[in-house]
């Protein structure tokens, strides 16, 4: 089994997520007593969101380049990033390591175009939604459809992520406030929609939607094990 590198605590909320997937999945996949072998790097969030909305994507990418170098000193024999938005420099981790970087968008990729989806919705942070590091990998690679909420909407999804989830509040006016968003994009032609945030999750289930919701958190982790587990 190899030893996965998480690079987490952004948020922590869905950190916890990621490492309770990932040990459910080698459980299920092995049995008896087996858990997953990792190391998890935890960030302070609060330092990666100032700079987040501060624009200092430069000092940003420093963080988790730094992350990901102590996660393969540690002993990591993979890298994941706990988060949609900071895939924003994966290119720049992948390069400054010698150990491959699972990416979240093809672990979430792979399962739609498995599905015969051509159009989707992406639900993020604003910087998830609004820049191309997200959609251009979607469409460039997997040659999808993407689609995202206008302005107004793009602020709700955004904002209810960072005042309520990455705290861990759960609200219901919340929920039906995705779910139109959510519905108007299918009327937009979008077949399925990405919970492109790792935190959406915890506010939307697939029972909530008329249409298939692709959860990035647990598409993500669960590819992380079945690389794990894989034999050399």
């Amino acid at each position: 089994m190899r030893t996965i590198g998480l690079i987490g605590g952004m948020s922590w909320e869905s950190s916890l997520l990621y490492y309770q997937i990932i040990n459910q999945s080698v459980k299920e996949k092995l049995g008896g007593h087996h858990s997953a072998k990792s190391i998890l790097l935890s960030v302070d969030f609060q330092e990666i969101i100032d700079l987040q909305h501060q624009g200092n994507w430069d000092e940003a990418t420093k963080i988790m380049i730094d992350s990901a170098q102590k996660l393969e000193a540690a002993g990591a024999d993979l890298i994941v990033i706990c988060t949609n938005t900071m895939h924003k420099m994966a290119k720049e981790v992948e390069e400054s390591v010698s150990i491959p970087l699972l990416h979240i968008a093809d672990a979430t990729a792979t399962e739609i175009v498995k599905a015969g989806i051509k159009k989707v919705a992406l639900l993020g942070t604003a910087f998830t939604m609004e820049q191309d590091f997200y959609k251009g990998r979607l469409a460039e690679k997997f040659e999808l459809e993407v689609i995202v909420p206008n302005a107004s909407d793009r602020k709700i999804v955004h904002d209810i992520i960072y005042q309520e989830l990455c705290l861990g509040i759960i609200n219901d006016e919340s929920r039906k406030a995705y779910l139109k968003i959510i519905d108007g994009l299918n009327k937009q032609g979008a077949e399925a929609v990405i919970l492109g945030c790792t935190e959406i999750t915890l506010l939307i289930a697939q029972d909530d939607c008329s249409i298939p919701i692709y959860d990035t958190t647990r598409l993500h982790a669960e590819s992380a094990v079945d690389y794990a587990l894989k034999e050399n």
